[in-house]
């Protein structure tokens, strides 16, 4: 039997998604996850200095 799609927007999904997340306790404040972000993303080089280095004449 083919496997159903389910809508991108499925109530159901999204309910069990974030009940799993509350299990998990997660935390759903904007400064949570600027520190994860912050973790996982390395910080980017000032675009100045590399778009100075690669144009000089």
């Amino acid at each position: 039997m083919p496997r159903t799609k389910t809508k991108p927007d499925d109530e159901a999904q999204k309910k069990r998604f974030i009940e799993k997340a509350r299990e998990l306790g997660t935390d759903e404040s904007e400064e949570a996850f600027e520190r994860a972000f912050k973790k996982i993303v390395p910080p980017k080089e000032k675009s100045e200095t590399a778009h100075s280095k690669r144009h000089k004449g």
